[in-house]
């Protein structure tokens, strides 16, 4: 609705930026309240970004196609991966994306200045992450991570449905995969998204049991945390039993038995101990960290910047997080959280030995 009547594209990523600023205000303030839950506010942070990538897309195509036609073929489609992808964005969160394009290879485009292709859809990509990425009079919007898109930062910036499904199958490593059980088709054109999820799924299937999933999940962990260990319980990211070392975990477990669709961790942990993949007593392990550490890093991204030190921050902030965690005091909640991530890295130990 902010959108109807405005022509000019420029006007257009500013008048995103403003609206996406605001309600980013808005749910922040609800977070830091206590009016908004740490999970509702992944959510609604995830609607946010998910509703003006559904606005930029099409407005970013209408621009493109001026000068280079129309989409030749089916179009391109937008698919999130990390924490858009299973609804759990916090204020500070990038957007993990992969664009991907059904047309035929050896197409041109029909315009003033027809290209190739693949180098329409590539241009067209670009054009994409720009809308997302640039700052304007109006502030920037979001950082945009494409490195998990097929080959890494050495593939295509698009890639096509026919080469996605085929990589997907055939060339991807285990933390690609891993990745993929978040994937969510979140733009494009309905047809597509319906293609491209139906071959995201049958990627997944083939790997279902494969007996190199933990092992390699075990040498993941290995090289993360030599690369980036904690730096003390407050890095609630990093190390073992840390928020990324949880969703390892559970994705490996998506990918073993077989999940298909991209949920929320505390969703995953519900149908892993259904399917026996996780013991009653070690997703209550898992699930008590992750909200803890979630609760922590939501709103330590709203109203802290640079790394969290309890000695440095104000009375607002140490009451605002002894509060949404129910701690007694920041002490307390630093004792929590080491006994709490101990425990959650013993099950992930435990779940990864032979």
């Amino acid at each position: 609705a902010d959108l109807a009547g405005i022509s000019d594209f420029e006007r257009v990523l500013d008048r995103v930026r403003v609206w996406v600023h605001e309600r980013q205000f808005q749910i922040g303030v609800q977070l830091l309240q206590g009016l908004a839950t740490p999970d509702e506010a992944g959510g609604v942070y995830s609607d946010i970004a998910e509703v003006s990538l559904a606005a930029l897309l099409p407005a970013t195509i209408a621009d493109f196609e001026r000068r280079f036609g129309p989409p030749p073929g089916a179009g391109l489609a937008v698919v999130a991966l990390g924490r858009l992808g299973s609804r759990e964005m916090t204020g500070a969160s990038d957007l993990d994306l992969i664009m991907v394009y059904d047309a035929p290879r050896d197409g041109v485009s029909d315009g003033p200045k027809a290209l190739p292709v693949p180098s329409y859809y590539a241009r067209l990509s670009k054009a994409v992450i720009a809308a997302l990425t640039a700052p304007t009079a109006e502030g920037e919007l979001y950082a945009v991570d494409m490195r998990l898109r097929p080959s890494g930062r050495q593939g295509p910036v698009a890639t096509s449905l026919a080469a996605f499904a085929r990589y997907q199958r055939e060339d991807a490593w285990t933390w690609e995969h891993l990745a993929l059980t978040r994937a969510r088709v979140v733009a494009g054109p309905p047809d597509l998204a319906e293609r491209l999820t139906a071959a995201i799924a049958v990627a997944l299937a083939q790997r279902q049991g494969a007996p190199d999933i933990l092992r390699d999940l075990a040498e993941m962990r290995t090289r993360l945390d030599a690369a980036r260990p904690r730096r003390d319980v407050w890095d609630v990211k990093a190390g073992p039993g840390g928020l990324l070392d949880i969703d390892l975990c559970l994705q490996a477990g998506a990918l073993a038995t077989g999940l298909a669709a991209p949920v929320s961790p505390r969703a995953t942990l519900g149908q892993l101990r259904a399917a026996g993949w996780l013991s009653v007593d070690g997703a209550g392990a898992l699930g008590r960290c992750h909200d803890l550490l979630s609760a922590v890093q939501h709103i330590v991204r709203v109203a802290h910047e640079g790394p969290m030190k309890p000695g440095a921050i104000g009375t607002g902030l140490a009451e605002t997080l002894t509060r949404a965690t129910q701690s007694q005091s920041l002490a307390a909640l630093e004792t929590r959280l080491a006994a709490l991530t101990e425990a959650a890295a013993g099950v992930i130990d435990a779940r990864l030995r032979p």
